[in-house]
């Protein structure tokens, strides 16, 4: 693992109690502990997050999707069901400087932790809640889920062929961005309590994530009035700008300007084309998309694709091919930036695992700790930030509250 700078990461001496589970929650954490922070994980007594058992892949019991988004965490097992667990709770809150939590509205409050508690005995800390639906609408009492809020935000159905089914994205995309604006809006906050001296209440939650993310999409809509459609891989506003076949497989193109057009017409030989009404500005070609696609698949299908990249490359045409994930993970480039890592963990042994996306030069991030076995370090937040004794933590451990 990666030895912190001296200066240490940009969060170091902050603490995070992290309740969250299943995605958007811990990527949050797990970016906040990138960054330097303690995060302390709270995870039910033998069961923790569940995806600690979603699999296969599994490796030496531990599963593959836990392991990608819970490292440089500690994990306390806590039945906060318990009055005994809620009390525990309570002083853990009263430690920390931050509180991410992605339970059903209300379940906090009921354990006593609302924002008046807060208020009267954790003044400076700031709660983040990430929901489904939010706190208010028709819709804030539904459970979230990253599938079901990419068909109902629209995602879906700008995702597919154009004569095809909507269709989801790869990953649970949804639940990436909510982790990402949640993490940005405790920085935030954390920057505001620089000022006032407070802490406060952050909410983000699925729904309002996935209508963020048609962008474009959603200006277009507001601005004309006409409702999107899909476009396979396609661009509604820019074309080319999708994947073409060639002689041995698929690349894709983006071309992004009138100028980049006309380079990449005069390389695959079709120089004429930056000179006909059809095709020579932006407009134009996304008024007549299919008959350019179709010509530049025609021109494109005669080359290889990595002669094509290079070619088109060096005329600085964007392009690039389309990898597997495999492909990706093993390019040159992607190992050269240090995104996949190699780490120690106490049961795997050898872990690799993507690395950290952002760079800070006088706070670096760093990867300290792996992703922490079920309840790896409850006896060392109790003892070392609650101050309980082995007797103490013996009879929590007996009447099963931790």
């Amino acid at each position: 693992m990666t030895k912190p700078d001296k200066a240490g990461g940009a969060l170091e001496g902050l603490r995070v109690l992290d309740l969250t589970r299943i995605l958007a929650g811990p990527m949050c954490g797990q970016m906040l502990g990138d960054m330097g922070a303690d995060v302390i994980k709270v995870e039910p007594p033998g069961t923790g997050d569940d995806t600690r058992t979603w699999g296969p892949p599994f490796v030496e019991g531990e599963s593959a999707y836990f392991l990608g988004i819970n490292r440089n965490k500690r994990s306390l097992t806590l039945n906060m069901a318990e009055k005994a667990g809620q009390e525990i709770l309570a002083q853990l809150v009263k430690k920390c400087d931050v509180l991410v939590e992605n339970f059903k509205l209300g379940t906090l409050e009921k354990w006593g932790i609302t924002n008046d508690w807060l208020e009267k005995n954790a003044p400076r800390v700031i709660r983040c809640s990430i929901t489904g639906y939010g706190s208010s609408g028709p819709d804030a009492a539904l459970p979230g889920y990253d599938f079901i809020l990419q068909a109902e935000s629209g995602l879906m159905s700008i995702c597919g062929e154009q004569d095809g089914t909507p269709t989801k994205y790869g990953v649970a995309i949804v639940d990436v961005v909510t982790g990402l604006y949640a993490c940005n809006s405790i920085l935030a906050a954390l920057a505001a309590r620089e000022r006032t001296g407070r802490g406060q209440h952050v909410e983000v939650c699925l729904y309002d994530s996935g209508i963020a993310m048609l962008i474009n999409v959603a200006s277009n809509y507001l601005v004309s009035g006409k409702d999107a459609r899909r476009f396979g891989n396609g661009h509604p506003s820019i074309v080319p700008y999708t994947t073409y076949p060639t002689a041995d497989g698929m690349m894709a193109v983006a071309v992004g300007n009138d100028g980049q057009f006309a380079r990449f017409a005069e390389t695959i030989g079709r120089g004429e084309w930056a000179r006909d009404a059809r095709f020579a500005r932006n407009p134009d070609r996304v008024g007549n998309r299919d008959v350019l696609d179709g010509l530049i698949a025609q021109a494109l299908e005669s080359g290889k694709t990595a002669a094509w990249i290079e070619k088109l490359r060096a005329a600085g045409v964007p392009c690039g091919p389309i990898n597997s994930v495999s492909d990706a993970l093993n390019d040159a480039h992607t190992l050269a930036r240090e995104m996949v890592r190699t780490i120690p963990h106490p049961k795997v042994g050898d872990l690799k695992m993507v690395g950290i996306p952002f760079r800070m030069n006088g706070t670096p991030a760093t990867i300290r700790r792996a992703p922490p076995l079920l309840g790896q370090h409850t006896e060392e937040v109790l003892a070392d930030e609650l101050g309980f004794s082995a007797t103490r933590i013996a009879e929590l451990r007996a009447g099963k509250v931790i």
